[in-house]
């Protein structure tokens, strides 16, 4: 698209506010939708972290709200309220520049419910923005009228399936117009979530981002295997060699999570700390300052990695490699955005091999590295052991009987005899390979030699 997002009919105040971001081109999965959505068709767009989906339903919504009308005309759910935090700022951010005032209406759990319901008996949003339970509660008690509402998004349905939210949302779609654009927007697509889209949508548009196209080319991915040594002393090593701008730390779970937080602490680093069991006060209070760069160090569990969106991370490491794969997309995603270097490590302990290998099958290539003198360095494959033993099993028959003698009991006479006559073997093939190595570079040679006198000649 060589306009850019102009190509798209925006209004100018929403290129403006683009400008001020420099968003100039549209992400693959803005560029498929938004015409879509501008065209009032439903949609379900399956797509990552990073892929730039909550811009793809602000613009073409935002593009059409109705400033003049005092009434709520779009519901945006989302499970968590660090994500419903984020898509506040971005949608404030893009009616920055309009004319007339759009009210954007933020309702999450843990607020003040009572204060939200007095506000809204004097004046309704244009737009609303929150966390099911709460937009449910306040629709329930009839605060918060919706039945003209003639938009719907429910973004990262997965996950408000996994957090036991879909009931709130459905009942929340009940209360809507018949006639609704509905926009769902997730990583994945369970089937327990088919019921009920089929309920809600009638032939949407599906369309699939893939995940090799949202690990970012610009992302290196590194492979340390912690050994005998604990993770949390590798960790403290990573954060403290060189001079990382921003580190994001993923643990598996809140308990794994404190435990990393207060080890930094007490080595002498400023680390903030992000799940679901923190308060949500002080959450939203901890987020402030790690969005105004007050902390360099953020510990965090994935519902983090799927609810914030912090610009300039230049460095994930995950602690343990998560059970749900996708989640490693989310969290790699959190770092190498708008075209900037990043490096995700991955720490792995014995045994965790085949989880590596499931990650490598999702387009991931690990460059293996190691911590030695303070310094990270480059390391060994770590499948060097398995194409040790592949090459074992072409020895000759010979040799193959050879080595399942030495595994018998013996006598010693007999056990030196095997062993020498192995390396014996083993030296022989490797004067062989070299000899053939420097026949084949000869030949090369001599080759190159013929060309040059024959382009000399002509």
């Amino acid at each position: 698209m060589k306009n850019g997002f102009t190509e798209f009919g925006l209004q100018p105040f929403l290129i403006s506010a683009l400008k001020e971001i420099n968003f100039e081109q549209p992400t693959p999965v803005q560029e498929k939708l938004i015409p879509v959505i501008e065209a009032g068709r439903s949609v379900i767009g399956q797509s990552q972290t990073g892929s730039g989906k909550t811009h793809t339903f602000l613009l073409p919504i935002l593009n059409h709200v109705d400033p003049e009308k005092q009434q709520v005309q779009v519901v945006i759910t989302t499970p968590s309220r660090e994500l419903a935090y984020q898509i506040h700022d971005a949608a404030r951010q893009l009616v920055k520049f309009s004319d007339q005032e759009i009210e954007i209406g933020n309702y999450v759990g843990g607020t003040d419910k009572k204060r939200q319901i007095e506000k809204l008996n004097h004046r309704q949003p244009q737009v609303v923005i929150g966390t099911p339970g709460r937009v449910w509660d306040l629709i329930k008690s009839q605060a918060l009228d919706v039945h003209l509402a003639a938009q719907f998004v429910v973004d990262e349905a997965d996950m408000t399936l996994d957090m036991g939210f879909l009931n709130e949302v459905d009942k929340i779609a009940a209360s809507l117009p018949k006639s609704l654009q509905m926009m769902v927007f997730s990583a994945t697509i369970p089937k327990s979530l088919n019921v009920f889209l089929k309920k809600y949508m009638v032939n949407p548009v599906v369309e699939e981002i893939p995940v090799q196209s949202i690990i970012s080319p610009t992302i290196e991915n590194w492979l340390i295997s912690t050994k005998s040594k604990g993770k949390n002393s590798v960790i403290h090593q990573l954060l403290t060699i060189g001079e990382p701008y921003l580190v994001l730390v993923f643990c598996n779970t809140k308990e794994r999570a404190d435990e990393l937080t207060e080890y930094l602490k007490n080595q002498g680093l400023k680390v903030a700390k992000v799940h679901g069991g923190v308060p949500p006060r002080e959450r939203k209070r901890v987020m402030k300052e790690i969005h105004n760069l007050t902390f360099q160090f953020v510990v965090a569990t994935d519902l983090a990695a799927r609810g914030i969106d912090i610009e300039g991370v230049s460095m994930v490491i995950n602690d343990g490699i998560p059970d749900d794969l996708d989640f490693f997309i989310h969290r790699v995603g959190r770092t190498g955005r708008n075209g900037m270097s990043g490096v995700a490590i991955t720490l792995y302990e014995p045994g965790e091999e085949a989880k590596i290998s499931e990650i490598e099958k999702l387009g991931v290539k690990f460059q293996p590295k190691a911590i030695k003198n303070g310094e990270i360095v480059d390391s060994y494959d770590r499948n060097r052991r398995v194409t040790r033993v592949k090459d074992h099993h072409k020895l000759d028959p010979t040799m193959v009987g050879l080595v399942k003698k030495k595994k018998r009991k013996v006598k010693p006479g007999y056990k030196r005899q095997i062993r020498k006559a192995i390396e014996l073997k083993d030296q022989r093939d490797r004067r062989v390979a070299k000899h053939q190595e420097f026949l084949k570079t000869k030949r090369q040679k001599i080759k190159q030699n013929r060309a040059k006198r024959n382009s000399g000649e002509h």
